[in-house]
């Protein structure tokens, strides 16, 4: 049995919104409320980052069409006493999918935590 930190993305869709930084701020606040309503204070939510095709820098993870915005989130986790990084991440995306319904997920990185990171 290991511990393991979960990485994921999630697509979130900010309604009737202008401008990238709101609906980055509307998309993280609504995220942490629905975790926060499950006791899910644990889960960490932030923008996600997209690499830009020209020249490799990351960037928010953002796009705004007819006042819709479809913004990446990044979302990690800790999963204790798991038999794998296989198993760790199905714990992973069950828990924070149950809390985001109808939001996709999908897992991106499964580290192994040592000992002293605990």
């Amino acid at each position: 049995m290991g511990n393991y930190l979960v990485g994921m993305e999630a697509a979130w869709l900010v309604r009737d919104v202008e401008q990238i930084d709101d609906a980055i701020g509307v998309a993280v606040s609504e995220a942490g409320k629905r975790l926060n309503q499950q006791n899910m204070e644990y889960v960490e939510v932030e923008v996600g980052a997209t690499g830009c095709p020209a020249c490799g820098e990351p960037f928010d993870s953002a796009f705004i069409a007819a006042d819709t915005a479809l913004v990446g989130l990044a979302l990690e986790m800790d999963v204790f006493n798991a038999d794998g990084e296989e198993h760790a991440s199905r714990i992973a995306k069950s828990e924070v999918g149950g809390a985001l319904r109808d939001v996709p997920l999908s897992v991106v990185d499964v580290f192994k935590l040592d000992d002293e990171d605990e």
